[in-house]
């Protein structure tokens, strides 16, 4: 009987004993199932995180460009806008020297004829002729008429693009080219036509018309290539194919973009725009 009872007891400890087994086996096969469940819900949003955090990170970069890109104008922009002011100041004072009236002839002595004549009798005055040996007057001075000069078809150009209006500065500098086409302010004027077309276009980029600022920014390079071809050595071709670069650049055509570029640093080692040429082709370079 003893012996009976105790393969009894071993007989229900053992069975008890692998009851727990299998329960922590069952357990064990669940949490099994649940982490390949995890994991492969994880390697499924895996891509999608990765995704978006690259998406993220591009349209950062992006708008980092563009800030980049905008501020790179209008610093060279405003050096520009300096350079006018003080050609403008100096020709204000130029006109307002013209415009000074001449130093009226002195009296003549008590004794002459003309000094007892009474008032109403006197000569109308009149411009003194000149003296045989007085210079001949400056072909360049302003006629006192009033009569319009390239000067004045060219700044008023110039004043409607400070103010923001694009459209009439091009339609004056375009004016400005057709009557004096061998001025020396004709490559400034052809460059600032490229200009407004480019500040244009970014007007029409921020208004989320992009058809509307391509065809913009295909005039502005053609309007700085026009610099090239016809004012290639003048002060203006270097900023010209840097701001062409660029128009390039926001068209999608970085390859062009970089040969403008190249020939930018290539021709004009000492020109203002060449070191952003330099940092814009590194950065091309790397894409």
């Amino acid at each position: 009987m003893l012996v009976t009872a105790c393969a009894h007891v071993a007989e229900v400890t053992g069975t008890a004993s692998q009851q727990d087994v299998e329960m922590l086996r069952a357990d064990v096969i669940a949490l099994q199932t649940s982490v390949r469940q995890l994991k492969s819900q994880l390697d499924g949003l895996t891509p999608q995180v990765e995704g978006r955090v690259r998406e993220r990170a591009g349209e950062g970069e992006r708008q980092a460009a563009g800030l980049a890109q905008r501020v790179e104008g209008l610093s060279a922009t405003v050096t520009s806008l300096g350079r006018r002011v003080d050609d403008l100041g100096a020709r204000v004072e130029a006109i307002s020297r013209q415009a000074r009236p001449t130093t009226p002839a002195p009296n003549p002595p008590a004794s002459s004829p003309a000094a007892t004549a009474s008032p109403s009798l006197a000569p109308r005055a009149t411009s003194p002729a000149p003296s045989p040996g007085a210079p001949a007057p400056t072909p360049g001075a302003r006629p006192s008429t009033g009569a319009l000069q390239p000067q004045d078809v060219y700044q008023a150009a110039y004043i409607d693009f400070s103010k923001g209006s694009y459209a009439l500065a091009i339609s004056g500098f375009r004016e400005f080219l057709r009557r004096y086409p061998d001025h020396e302010l004709a490559a400034n004027a052809q460059y600032w036509i490229g200009e407004a077309h480019l500040a244009m276009a970014r007007g029409h980029i921020d208004g989320g018309q992009r058809e509307e600022a391509t065809k913009e920014l295909q005039q502005s390079v053609q309007a700085f290539r026009q610099v090239l071809a016809n004012y290639s050595r003048s002060d203006k071709a270097p900023a010209a194919l840097y701001k062409e670069a660029l128009a390039l650049i926001e068209l999608k055509q970085p390859a062009v973009a970089q040969a403008r570029l190249q020939y930018l640093v290539e021709n004009f080692p000492q020109a203002e725009e060449t070191p952003l040429a330099r940092e814009r082709l590194a950065a091309l370079k790397e894409r």
